[in-house]
């Protein structure tokens, strides 16, 4: 995979500003080769025909939605945080719940599917917080405030057989099975 595609693939995951010397660490490319594929990045997506960008400050960088499609983003959001849960994110909570924090990579590995959407959906219902180090490229996920408001627990550890259910051997040999390989 060429070093447009890692850095493509990089920001996409990460979805947080990263900055050039996290790119150059992730990558283990030179700074300056980094440097010219993120200024092809940036030609390449930032123009009126993309629904993708990609935003540029003082070396630091992420990956955003068009500015000119803010207004039909918005509108998708309102709908997706206005429908009920589904199953799938009622599971992805669970898991979170009872094991968290864990990261995007954890979370899939626990669950065996993609769960980039559903925690995008969680996030912007308000139900977990992303804690992210500066030092991070992948945060790890919460419960959030509201989310224990609205089961009615002051904290996770209040959840029904918390402590089974937390050192549950599944989610042991789940994440040992693969997780040092992301």
């Amino acid at each position: 995979m060429n070093l447009q595609s890692q850095l493509e693939a990089i920001l996409f995951v990460a979805s947080k500003p990263l900055t050039l010397k996290q790119l150059v660490t992730s990558t283990g490319a030179p700074m300056d080769e980094v440097k010219t594929a993120m200024s092809f990045l940036i030609d390449s997506y930032n123009t009126a025909e993309s629904g993708i960008f990609i935003l540029e400050s003082e070396e630091t960088f992420q990956m955003t939605s068009n500015p000119e499609a803010a207004s039909i983003v918005e509108k998708f959001v309102q709908k997706e945080i206005s429908s009920e849960l589904t199953r799938a994110q009622l599971e992805t909570l669970t898991v979170i719940a009872y094991r968290g924090p864990l990261t995007r990579p954890e979370i899939e590995q626990i669950r065996g599917v993609n769960c980039a959407l559903i925690l995008r959906n969680l996030m912007m219902r308000g139900l977990l917080e992303e804690n992210a180090a500066l030092d991070d490229l992948v945060p790890s996920y919460v419960l959030s405030l509201d989310a224990l408001r609205v089961l009615g627990i002051q904290n996770v550890r209040d959840l029904p057989e918390y402590e089974t259910l937390h050192a549950h051997e599944y989610l042991d040999r789940a994440l040992d099975s693969g997780i040092h390989d992301i």
